[in-house]
């Protein structure tokens, strides 16, 4: 059971989450961040309820839809603002941007912008845990989209042989890109898809924070038995188009308007008052995490860009 103030950490890391991506989608219409970014906004529930269910040692790979995930793994947003706006105080030293960024130190392998690509670097990592005999566990995500790579199938397959202990947490927010879920698989649960491989499949929803910690709870705890994988099904849904180039005509505004009014942080919110959480302590928590992203804001805009001679120095192939 989780405590209330285990509670209103979670809730604290879904509105950072949710305050940061949506500076820096100011900060994109202010020509203050450019090239390209995917918003978190709508999913805050699955980084925040699978995160806290790990130990600080554990580790994670990420997406190119990664912020959330490095906020809730404990990342911190000034160097994150930092790397998005290209500064040399990013936790890549603003050469990785929004879509490459990690935070080594704090378990987090990385995000990638090759859709894919980290499933079957979770399962290298599981591999080393279980040789190493560290006792950790290695939570991948990846998007629906991702469920379909041929990498995917190789990294499960291996790790399910092997009794890996990673948690596979595939976030299906129904569309990748524009092409929808349901177009894309002949199944209705992406999760059935572990039966072929012999382990646990899990459908939960990618909006409720809790019903997300627990499902991860659950396959975390499995995995650090030395029982093998899981796969993670969250249904969830972003908010904003798939990046910043997408006109979303795709979806239609009722359907939007549908998972809108079904926000992971509002009915949170409703839960924590149902409990008997004094509104007060939420209105001073949001207040909290404005001013925390404020800070982030500041922290960047202050901060040194990297000189040419350096970035020279650190990029190579």
């Amino acid at each position: 059971m989780l405590s209330v103030d285990e509670k209103l950490r979670m809730y604290f890391t879904m509105l950072c989450i949710r305050r940061f991506e949506e500076k820096a989608e100011e900060l994109y219409m202010a020509g203050k961040i450019w090239g390209t970014f995917h918003l978190y906004i709508g999913e805050e529930a699955v980084a925040t309820g699978a995160c806290f269910a790990l130990r600080p040692e554990d580790y994670i790979t990420s997406t190119h839809r990664g912020h959330g995930h490095c906020i809730a793994k404990g990342a911190d947003v000034r160097k994150m603002m930092a790397e998005l706006m290209g500064k040399a105080t990013g936790y890549c030293l603003g050469l990785g941007g929004s879509m490459h960024i990690a935070d080594l130190e704090g378990g987090n392998l990385g995000a990638t912008g090759i859709v894919g690509s980290a499933i079957p670097i979770a399962a290298g990592a599981a591999l080393a845990c279980k040789l190493q005999k560290n006792n950790r566990v290695v939570l991948c995500f990846f998007g629906d989209g991702a469920a379909n790579t041929g990498a995917f199938h190789e990294a499960v397959n291996l790790a399910a042989v092997f009794k890996l202990p990673v948690v596979f947490l595939c976030e299906n927010n129904l569309y990748a890109m524009s092409f929808p879920v349901k177009k894309a698989f002949a199944i209705p649960d992406i999760a059935e898809r572990a039966k072929g491989y012999g382990i646990p499949g899990v459908t939960v929803d990618g909006m409720d924070v809790l019903s997300v910690y627990e499902a991860t709870k659950e396959a975390v705890e499995r995995a650090r038995k030395g029982e093998g994988p899981t796969l993670i099904e969250a249904r969830t849904y972003r908010f904003r188009g798939h990046s910043k180039s997408d006109k979303g005509v795709y979806r239609t505004k009722e359907e939007v308007r549908m998972w809108m009014e079904r926000c992971p942080i509002k009915r949170f919110r409703e839960h924590l008052l149902g409990e008997g959480v004094p509104e007060e302590t939420l209105r001073d928590l949001e207040k909290k995490a404005e001013e925390l992203i404020e800070e982030a804001v500041r922290f960047a805009e202050e901060s040194p860009e990297l000189t040419i001679e350096e970035a020279r120095r650190l990029v190579y192939a």
